[in-house]
C-alpha cells in the first residue's frame, strides 16, 4: 500500500506541542538530564521545518511552564542558558526558513538577558511569513487568562466606562492575551506518554484535537509528526454541532 499523503488543504492551522520526555530519555541512556534538553532542542528544530513544509501556519512549543521553576536550580539555569544560546545562534536559521518568532508567557520573570534575546529575534524575524513559531516560555494557561483579565479590567477602569457583561468579557478577553492574533489550537500533541494538558493553551484548546503518544520528545521526528497530522486529517470535527449525516 502506498504511504498516506498529507492533504495540504486539511492540515491544522495551529499545532501546539507539549514536548515531554527529555529527562527520561537522558536517564535511559545514562546521561545527565541536560543532555536530554539539548537533544530536545535539536528535535524542535526538525519539527519547525516539518511544520513549515506541511503548510502549518502556527506552531506553539511548550518550552518552559510557570510550574517548571520548582525544578532544581541547576536544571533551570541550564534551560535558560540553552534558550538564550538558541536565540542568539538561530537568527540566520529563522531568516532562511521564513520563521517568525512570537513569545507566549509572562516575560517579566525571565532574566534581562533572555528578555533581550527574545525581543531581538522577534524584531529580526517580524517580516517572515512561512511559519509563526510561538515559544511558550514561563507560560501557564491560567496565568495567561488571569493576566489578560487584569489588563482588560485595568483598561476599562481607566476609561471610566467598564462593560463587564459576560458577552463583552468573552469577546474581548483574547485581545489581551500575550499573542492576540494566535488562533485557537486545532491539534495538541503531547509526547512522553502522559495524558494531560498540564496548563497548556487552556483557552485556545477548547475544541482542539488531542494526540497523546508514548515517544519521548528527543526521539520524536518528522515521521512521527507526519503520523499525527495524518491522524488529525481523519478526525470528524463538529465543534459541538452535528454533521449533515447525523
Amino acid at each position: 500500500m502506498a504511504d498516506a499523503v498529507i492533504i495540504k488543504g486539511a492540515v491544522p492551522t495551529h499545532v501546539g506541542i507539549i514536548m515531554d520526555g527529555n529527562g527520561r530519555w537522558a536517564k535511559q541512556k545514562n546521561l545527565p538530564r541536560t543532555a536530554g534538553h539539548k537533544a530536545g532542542v535539536d528535535t524542535a528544530r526538525e519539527i519547525m521545518l516539518a511544520a513549515a513544509d506541511m503548510g502549518i501556519k502556527y506552531l506553539t512549543l511548550y518550552t518552559f511552564s510557570t510550574e517548571n521553576w520548582s525544578r532544581p536550580a541547576a536544571e533551570v539555569n541550564y534551560l535558560m542558558e540553552l534558550l538564550s544560546l538558541h536565540l542568539k545562534t538561530e537568527k540566520a536559521f529563522y531568516r532562511k526558513n521564513g520563521i517568525r518568532l512570537l513569545h507566549l508567557g509572562d516575560i517579566t520573570r525571565l532574566s534581562p538577558e533572555l528578555q533581550k534575546d527574545i525581543h531581538a529575534v522577534i524584531e529580526d524575524s517580524k517580516d517572515n511569513t512561512r511559519l509563526n513559531l510561538v515559544l511558550a516560555i514561563n507560560y501557564g494557561g491560567r496565568d495567561e487568562i488571569n493576566r489578560a483579565i487584569s489588563k482588560m479590567m485595568a483598561e476599562k477602569a481607566q476609561n471610566s466606562a467598564p462593560d463587564a457583561s459576560a458577552d463583552n468579557l468573552q469577546n474581548n478577553l483574547s485581545s489581551y492575551f500575550d499573542v492576540p492574533e494566535l488562533p485557537d489550537a486545532d491539534l495538541i500533541i503531547r509526547t512522553g506518554g502522559e495524558k494531560r494538558l498540564s496548563n497548556f493553551l487552556l483557552w485556545q484548546s477548547a475544541y482542539a484535537e488531542l494526540e497523546f503518544i508514548d515517544t519521548l520528545w528527543p526521539d520524536f521526528n518528522t515521521e512521527c509528526f507526519k503520523k499525527c497530522i495524518l491522524e488529525y486529517e481523519k478526525r470528524n470535527r463538529r465543534f459541538g454541532g452535528l454533521n449533515d449525516n447525523e
